[in-house]
């Protein structure tokens, strides 16, 4: 089993961010959209290098990570490590207690960029509610530059 982006490493991920704005609580698109910021950092304004490359995948990337992050908090939860709660809105997840000490026993240099990057990211970009509308298009607008310019070449 490939260990990157499994549902482990995603969940991580996800508490990484949820344990960055406790309490306050996330939906799933918002921490896709949050994720895919936090480990492509580089790609925003005034961003620390990206964590990991950028894939030729584009647009599909972020469908399979909604997947992933979805599969990450199944596992956060059954650890009791994040929450859900259900509001009129929708499914809103948050972390628990007990989250900011788990984080805080992992000694992995990745966790460690990954805390930056979501503190960067929060500090940076997120005064306000992260506004996922237009967060996905500039990242998907950032692909059809890309996807326009390989074709010239």
């Amino acid at each position: 089993m490939n260990p990157l982006n499994s549902p482990l490493e995603v969940g991580i991920r996800a508490l990484v961010l949820l344990a960055e704005t406790f309490p306050e609580r996330l939906d799933v698109a918002q921490l896709v959209y949050l994720d895919h910021a936090m480990v492509h950092s580089g790609d925003l304004r005034g961003g620390p290098a990206s964590l990991h490359p950028d894939l030729p995948v584009g647009p599909g990337e972020l469908g399979m990570r909604r997947n992933l992050i979805e599969e990450g908090l199944v596992v956060l939860m059954r650890a009791g490590l994040a929450e859900v709660v259900i509001e009129s809105g929708g499914l809103l997840y948050r972390a628990t207690e007990e989250s900011e000490s788990f984080l805080g026993i992992i000694e992995a240099p990745y966790l460690n960029e990954l805390k930056d990057r979501a503190a960067w990211l929060f500090e940076a970009h997120m005064h306000e509610e992260p506004n996922v509308r237009e967060g996905m298009k500039a990242i998907t607008a950032r692909w059809a530059d890309r996807s326009g310019d390989s074709g010239n070449e």
